[in-house]
């Protein structure tokens, strides 16, 4: 053999090994991101060949599936009274893909998730069964918050304080997520992308904005907690106007008639005072602060119920006076509805946070669980004490406060407002924050709210806690206590 045929044959040989090389590491690596990718047509193919199994609501499926007018999809998704649950399923979608419990149970819904079938179906190509995903939304509740809210641009979510199953999730501006379902929804999807509104944004979960004076809370707990003070009937050490340390700056209440100098914290929580709480957050120092809003949930990025929550932040590195804005929920402090929701559950629930879950079980196509959720994981997050004397002031908020709107005949409600500043120097529309728990004893149900209202038809003057978030809760409580 001459030098020319061998080094083509050693090339050709080389070459050979390659292509098996390549082949292999397709099929031992890199099948499954090749079957998994959102280019692979069949897989949409093989997730839309059958109808898709149902996100539940109290025994009634809020999802459904319909047929196509032809071509590989042969159905797509639909979604019954979709702007109500948009917030609870998200959007299942042959061209754009799936988000929230529509996302995360894509493999149930579609019957793909190993745990639905059985080892003959591979051999004997069955298509599984699809499973249903039940959910723990109350539909009186959500129906409340999304009717309540109407036209505003906010968030309302309802925890049950015992077990931690999420009752509703509300966010508006809202969406039908049937309109973006198939492979002709362009138009709409470009339209709801492009709306400053932002009407696919979830909120409840994923929006954190400052969250005002519903903040007080959780710096009247570190400071019951830390024996700064024994009780919320003791006066404070707070002057009235409050300069903030190492500045000029001259901190006053909402108004100048309100008893907050040297106030209690009853009375502090009672009529929102700044002067009490910032004072009260520097005194305690920010490492003391931050410490009781971690034990809350703030500063968790993995807060998951199963859906992500955005994370809630109580900053660090600030010098005295930021120190002291942070105690009344400004400054770089932000929270989601979730997270003021989780404090108002917390103290409702004597101290113990139930961790917040919105799925109660995953069936498979008999019904037969595939996974379930525990209710009642609870975490210490502050002193049984502590709890009922807050618990105590949040009720004293809503019976001569600054809360009234938050009242529910024949039922104990506390609860907490807030109004956040917004933009440079309070430029734009402040937000108004709820953030309340309510009980009845004759039947023993319990409920925690908590409501952001971003924007509405209301005037300036007219934004504030109580006039604009507290009836949204109030209705939602009400709701829930039936």
């Amino acid at each position: 053999m001459n030098k020319t045929i061998r080094r083509a044959s050693v090339f050709c040989l080389l070459m050979v090994l390659a292509l098996l090389v390549r082949v292999t590491w397709l099929q031992a690596y890199d099948a499954r991101a090749l079957a998994d990718s959102k280019y692979n047509q069949r897989k949409a193919i093989a997730q839309y060949a059958q109808p898709l199994g149902d996100i539940v609501v109290a025994g009634t499926p809020v999802t459904g599936s319909r047929r196509t007018s032809g071509g590989d999809l042969a159905y797509e998704r639909t979604y019954t009274d979709g702007k109500l649950y948009a917030a609870v399923t998200g959007f299942s979608s042959q061209v754009y893909g799936s988000t929230q419990l529509e996302g995360i149970y894509s493999d149930v819904l579609d019957g793909k998730d190993p745990r639905l079938g059985n080892p003959l179906d591979a051999l004997t190509g069955v298509r599984t069964k699809p499973g249903d995903v039940l959910t723990t939304i109350d539909p009186d509740v959500q129906k409340a918050a999304y009717d309540a809210l109407g036209g505003k641009k906010g968030a309302a979510i309802a925890l049950d304080p015992k077990t931690g199953r999420v009752l509703a999730v509300v966010s508006t501006p809202s969406y039908d997520p049937s309109t973006i379902s198939g492979t002709t929804d362009g138009t709409a999807w470009s339209r709801l992308g492009a709306d400053k509104d932002m009407p696919m944004l979830n909120r409840a979960l994923r929006q954190p904005l400052p969250p005002g004076s519903t903040f007080k809370l959780v710096v009247a707990s570190a400071a019951l907690e830390d024996g700064l003070y024994p009780s919320v009937d003791v006066p404070t050490d707070s002057p009235d106007p409050y300069t903030l340390p190492g500045t000029t700056t001259v901190l006053r209440n909402e108004s100048a008639a309100d008893p907050c100098e040297n106030a209690t914290i009853r009375n502090a929580l009672r009529y929102s005072c700044n002067t009490v709480f910032a004072k009260m957050a520097d005194d305690l120092g920010q490492d003391k602060v931050a410490a009781m809003a971690k034990k809350y949930g703030f500063d968790n990025a993995t807060q998951d119920m199963p859906v992500r929550a955005a994370e809630s932040v109580y900053p660090s590195g600030m010098d005295r006076a930021q120190t002291g804005l942070s105690g009344i929920g400004q400054f770089d402090v932000t929270a989601t509805p979730l997270q003021m929701a989780m404090v108002s559950s917390a103290l409702a629930n004597d101290g113990l946070l139930a961790a917040p879950h919105l799925v109660s079980k995953v069936v498979d196509g008999n019904g037969d669980t595939l996974q379930s959720y525990k209710d009642g994981d609870t975490t210490r997050i502050v002193s049984s004490s502590t709890a009922e004397q807050l618990r105590s002031a949040m009720r004293t908020v809503v019976e001569s406060g600054t809360g009234t709107n938050a009242r529910v005949p024949g039922a104990e409600v506390g609860g907490k407002t807030g109004t956040a500043q917004h933009g440079v120097d309070n430029s734009q529309t402040p937000y108004a924050w709820f953030t309340s728990y309510a009980k009845d004893a004759s039947t023993g149900h319990e409920v925690a709210v908590a409501v952001v209202v971003e924007d509405s038809d209301a005037a300036r003057a007219e934004v504030s806690g109580n006039g604009l978030a507290a009836p949204v809760a109030q209705r939602m409580m009400a709701a829930a206590l039936k």
